[in-house]
């Protein structure tokens, strides 16, 4: 359907996606189906969520309930978000771009670089990139037998209250990896497949060891300056978030009473670059549509990147800081998808990044995970609404 507005209504559509609030009858009036699809899945758990979908149709970007707990104000179309593991991508991206330019081997041992760790030499850059290393991931491990092996304070797993007291600590990079590097090694590197947020700590200290600049000062050089980025930010130990954003919770036990706190504002610097990055939906679409499309690799350096690498979770491999997910009717999409305590995000695109979905939720966290499954179906719906056509069938995985 094609829509036409006045002078009036473009200049009042300008000035509201500037501030991130498009009014939500223009902007989701033609599309019922995905309007409908981000309200029942916050009837299902969520504050928020904002969703962005770029397609065959053109785009469109639509929001549903609140900004904040207790809240009427819609979540911002296209406001700023914790993207969690969505960074790995975006580290990912840069570490291939540095082996574009010659600075760093994909199969060169990681330790040629950073000697003062005593990594494995056997540990590539390519399997810090695949979670293929076997180094022990210092937000902690859940062995096969059920054995857990805690790493720092982290909001999941336990009463949740050392996190809360500790979220606005900072933490250096090495401090996290000689923490990781002082427990035994999950398998010997290449045998197996473990996702380790370590990994990506240490491809950060890759970056900055080859080029003398910081990740962050490299993300702008890049990928932020060269794509208009304007909404991504690297924070490092910053706890602020730029406005307009969805709000996010906790809830926790202290001492026998259950307790919920806006921790909107938190120190990143505890996941680094496992998933420190604050985006928007437009720039994560943009991101992930010049990535597949080839702006920012040479087509060699793509193909490796999309590879998959089989982790046995069903219907999704990875490559190089990407999910090669298998869709329920048939299709692939390159993914990764990111949660950050009472944030979320999501990031899909085709292989040649002409259809792409990305969005920002806003939950109530706590150290159960007990917004994951909403949070698997979620992904499940709006992934088959835009790339199948069709709704989840409830009875399929979730992944």
């Amino acid at each position: 359907m094609t829509i036409a507005l006045s002078d009036h209504d473009k200049n009042t559509l300008r000035i509201a996606a500037d501030s991130g609030a498009v009014p939500e009858a223009v902007s989701g009036q033609d599309r019922p189906e995905l309007q409908k699809a981000i309200e029942e899945i916050v009837e299902s758990g969520f504050i928020g969520v904002s969703l962005r979908v770029h397609d065959e149709r053109g785009e469109w970007a639509g929001s549903a309930g609140a900004r904040e707990l207790g809240g009427t104000a819609k979540p911002p179309i296209n406001g700023h978000v914790r993207i969690g593991s969505n960074t790995k991508t975006f580290t990912a991206t840069l570490v291939l771009q540095l082996v574009a330019e010659g600075r760093l081997g994909l199969d060169a041992p990681a330790a040629d670089h950073l000697p003062e760790l005593g990594l494995d030499r056997r540990i590539t850059v390519r399997m810090l990139l695949q979670h293929t290393s076997g180094v022990f991931n210092f937000t902690g491990e859940v062995y096969d037998d059920g054995t857990v092996v805690p790493g720092i304070p982290i909001p999941y797993g336990t009463t949740g209250k050392e996190w809360v007291d500790n979220r606005f600590r900072s933490y250096r990079p090495q401090e996290l990896v000689e923490l990781a590097l002082s427990r035994p090694a999950r398998f010997e590197p290449g045998t197996g497949w473990s996702y380790s947020n370590t990994n990506y700590v240490l491809a950060r200290l890759l970056i900055e060891k080859v080029t003398g600049r910081t990740q962050a000062e490299e993300m702008q050089r890049l990928i932020l300056g060269p794509l208009g980025l304007s909404g991504t930010v690297a924070p490092d130990t910053s706890p602020e978030i730029p406005a307009p954003h969805t709000h996010a919770y906790y809830r926790y036990e202290d001492t026998g009473e259950r307790k919920t706190i806006d921790v909107t504002r938190q120190n990143p610097s505890w996941i680094s670059t496992g998933g420190d990055m604050i985006s928007t939906t437009r720039d994560l679409a943009t991101f992930i549509s010049a990535l597949l499309g080839g702006r920012l690799l040479p087509a060699p350096l793509l193909a490796e990147m999309c590879t998959p690498h089989p982790t046995g979770i069903p219907n999704m491999d990875y490559g190089l800081g990407v999910f090669v997910v298998t869709t329920d009717c048939g299709g692939t999409v390159i993914s990764h998808n990111g949660a950050a305590v009472g944030h979320a995000a999501l990031m899909y695109g085709t292989p040649d990044g002409g259809k792409t979905l990305t969005a920002a939720l806003g939950c109530v966290d706590d150290a159960d995970l007990s917004i994951a499954a909403a949070f698997r179906k979620a992904q499940q719906r709006l992934l088959n609404e835009v790339f199948c056509g069709r709704r989840a069938d409830p009875a399929q995985p979730t992944g």
